[in-house]
């Protein structure tokens, strides 16, 4: 299971269509708009300081 760093949605990562490298490490997204959001500020969603959410909307999660 993979979890997507901007809204927290768990899914496989078979089943993940979008995926993005930050310093070495790929993340995977939910959607376009999840994946969007971390591309313009990767440093609010890696990291210690980052925050765990419970989905997007976008997904009907």
């Amino acid at each position: 299971m993979v979890v997507d760093p901007v809204c927290g949605m768990e899914f496989s990562e078979k089943d993940a269509k979008l995926k993005y490298t930050y310093e070495g490490k790929v993340y995977y997204f939910c959607c376009e708009m999840c994946m969007e959001k971390f591309v313009k500020n990767p440093g609010k969603y890696t990291g210690s300081k980052s925050v765990r959410r419970s989905g997007c909307g976008c997904c009907g999660f």
